[in-house]
């Protein structure tokens, strides 16, 4: 249920569906965050449970009320609204989801025009707004619209970091677990554009997440394991629910921790970024600070929560 006392947790604002986050909730917490974003237009995507389009439309009619027009992207993966955000030039983004988060729940994440999660002090200045009710008001609604570039803008924009030649003349086999989740309308184009050889499971979108359940955890990614293996693939990646987190299995069917997947990230980042910052929680593992050694750079360790990691 959602706490009164503090409506934003680590990662947004989740609760039960028609419990507490009923659809009042939703309209007044939009009208909050609508007043504080206060330009728009204000960019809408959900993810696939089951409660994701109805809130969409309450959440649209809830900024066009307030006289802030809005698009809907769609469903979409949390990073892919987030990016669209700011490379499309809307005035803020508002995610539909519960990332990994049982089927029954839902949630809303805010995005500022800078594609970056609202930090905690912003959280606070919109449940200040929510509790003292002090959004604007219009007797002009403000149009709803639709957001068709959100897609192709954001894999777009991770082709642009990387390597495409030395991927494609790789000529990788990936094997994905989508989980059910939104990923599953992006992943498998990426990789085809990568010029990858994919093998897909639980690709099709179920706001009930049957296949294995919205968290992937080392402990439910067998069918991935025994997918790479069996097809001879590269590696293997699993998504959560909303495709903002993702887990990665080796070659031999072996599912990599979080920190293990952190140490090669970091180490291929502060190689070629030497003498860099590196933000991560205070719960990672310390051998990142050994990484950080050998290449100058420095470790800030935040608490759990990706707002605290905002600079």
């Amino acid at each position: 249920m959602v706490s009164m006392a503090r409506l934003f947790g680590t990662n947004g604002i989740r609760g039960v569906f028609g419990e507490g986050l009923t659809l009042d909730f939703v309209s007044d917490m939009v009208s909050s965050l609508g007043t504080f974003f206060g330009k728009g237009p204000i960019l809408v995507g959900y993810d696939g449970r089951e409660s994701s389009v109805i809130m969409s439309k309450v959440v649209c009619a809830s900024l066009s009320a307030i006289g802030l027009g809005s698009s809907i992207c769609g469903l979409v993966p949390t990073p892919c609204l987030q990016f669209a955000t700011k490379k499309l030039g809307y005035g803020g983004g508002i995610m539909i989801t519960a990332s990994h988060n049982p089927p029954e729940y839902n949630g809303l994440k805010p995005t500022a025009k800078d594609g970056v999660e609202i930090s905690r002090e912003d959280e606070l200045t919109v449940e200040d707004i929510y509790f003292k009710k002090k959004w604007n008001t219009s007797n002009k609604p403000r149009r709803i619209g639709r957001e068709t570039r959100s897609i192709r803008t954001y894999l777009d924009g991770i082709k642009s970091q990387v390597n495409l030649k030395k991927i494609k003349s790789s000529r990788f086999k990936v094997a994905l677990d989508l989980g059910n989740g939104a990923q599953a309308v992006t992943a498998p184009v990426l990789c085809k554009e990568l010029g990858c050889d994919i093998v897909t499971i639980n690709d099709t979108i179920d706001g009930m997440f049957s296949g294995r359940g919205s968290e992937p955890t080392p402990q439910n990614l067998n069918k991935l394991s025994q997918a790479v293996v069996k097809s001879k693939a590269d590696f293997g990646i699993a998504f959560d629910g909303d495709g903002d987190r993702s887990i990665f299995c080796d070659n031999k069917g072996k599912i990599l921790t979080g920190d293990r997947s952190a140490l090669l990230i970091s180490r291929f980042l502060l190689n070629k970024y030497p003498k860099s910052k590196v933000v991560t929680t205070l719960n990672s593992t310390s051998a990142i600070e050994e990484i950080a050694e050998r290449t100058k750079s420095k470790v800030l360790r935040t608490r759990v929560g990706s707002v605290r990691g905002i600079a």
